[in-house]
């Protein structure tokens, strides 16, 4: 078991993350709106006083806040924290025409997607490199072990057999199985199985592992219990790198979106939801294992903060599209006092969840135990 890595080291490694995959988010929506003729009056990585900055000679100031748990471009005319676009008519006519609001719908909308469509993209490029260096799992989704008495055993599955669904989905490769078992702990699946030239159905509830990680940190999975010892990373062709990472990224946040409904639905339990603490945990004990490992979970960060941001919230990326989204079928915006009423509602919503993700945290890292003790 590797030693924790001391708080200076995860506060590092935490800024050495976070910051750069802020920057890419909010770049995405400053540069697409420069493209747009958008004026941009603040750059900020992180929120609160600022601690450096510049301005440029645009006008746009570029500065660093002292709490790095995000970031903003304030473009022009963006001049509530709604982002409602009121009281345009007060601006001078010069910067009404370079303001946020007073583009189309549509160029509205590019600018919020561009934020988390630079998240995924990075995410891409990173696997892309990896791809490139590595090779990729293409290994066919044929057993080759049965682990006695798994699920898989219990449901018939023998060695030769080839799952070519997963409740309906079809898959191409073995890796799937694994990542499709770890995330439906205690959960009964739906096989479809190839045998010879017979294809059958099989049923089984997978199992509910819990392992420690090389840190001691607990975490659930399901397991299947089936293998294949010739699993490898195999060469992929150039022409095939980038649709590979594209690939990639898709299962990976298909798989954020499925453990978040878990939670959401009640199939896993709430405490599983981390918050800031926990991801600065995790980088500050994946960046002592290396850089590469570090690399890697930068593109896991990255389709994180892109998927989050486009949850339908007021206040997120993905809230603002929806608003538009009702603007364009409206041919108008929702009235001031129904977006406030939204907006109240999203940061509500937000803020309850940051409480709970940060219990979550502190118990992680072992406080509610510790207190207990003192106090018991």
């Amino acid at each position: 078991m590797f030693e924790a890595p001391p708080i200076w080291f995860i506060l590092l490694a935490f800024l050495a993350a976070i910051g750069p995959l802020v920057f890419i988010h909010e770049f995405g929506h400053y540069i697409v709106g420069r493209w747009f003729g958008i004026g941009a009056e603040t750059f900020s990585i992180g929120f609160g006083r600022e601690v450096a900055g510049w301005t440029d000679k645009r006008g746009t100031r570029w500065k660093v806040g002292w709490l790095p748990l995000g970031g903003y471009v304030r473009f022009t005319g963006d001049m509530d924290p709604a982002s409602m676009g009121k009281d345009l008519d007060k601006l001078p006519e010069h910067e009404r025409l370079r303001a946020f609001h007073a583009k189309p719908v549509w160029q509205r909308a590019l600018v919020v997607f561009a934020g988390p469509a630079f998240n995924f993209l990075t995410a891409i490029l990173i696997f892309a490199a990896f791809i490139m260096a590595f090779g990729s799992p293409r290994t066919p989704p044929v057993i080759e072990e049965v682990l006695a008495g798994s699920p898989a055993a219990q449901a018939g599955i023998r060695p030769g057999d080839r799952i070519v669904a997963l409740d309906g989905e079809p898959i191409e490769r073995f890796d799937a199985i694994a990542d499709f078992a770890t995330l439906r702990p205690g959960e009964q699946v739906e096989l479809t199985v190839q045998r010879g030239s017979t294809t059958f159905t099989a049923t089984p509830r997978l199992a509910t592992i819990v392992e420690k990680d090389r840190f001691g940190q607990q975490s659930r999975r399901g397991q299947l219990g089936v293998g294949n010892r010739s699993v490898r990373l195999e060469p992929v062709p150039v022409l095939e790198i980038i649709p590979e990472a594209v690939s990639m990224t898709v299962r990976l946040v298909d798989a954020t979106a499925t453990g978040l409904w878990q939670i959401v639905s009640g199939r896993r339990p709430l405490a599983e939801l981390g918050g800031p603490i926990k991801m600065a945990q995790v980088a500050g004990q994946v960046a002592s294992l290396g850089p590469l490992e570090f690399v890697q979970l930068l593109a896991f960060f990255s389709i994180n903060l892109g998927f989050i941001n486009l949850l339908p919230v007021p206040m997120l990326d993905g809230g603002h599209l929806a608003l538009y989204a009702v603007e364009a079928v409206r041919r108008r915006p929702l009235e001031a006092r129904a977006q406030e009423w939204l907006f109240r509602g999203g940061l509500a919503a937000l803020l309850t969840l940051m409480m709970v993700a940060t219990f979550n945290d502190l118990g992680s890292i072992g406080l509610w135990q510790t207190l207990g003790r003192l106090l018991g």
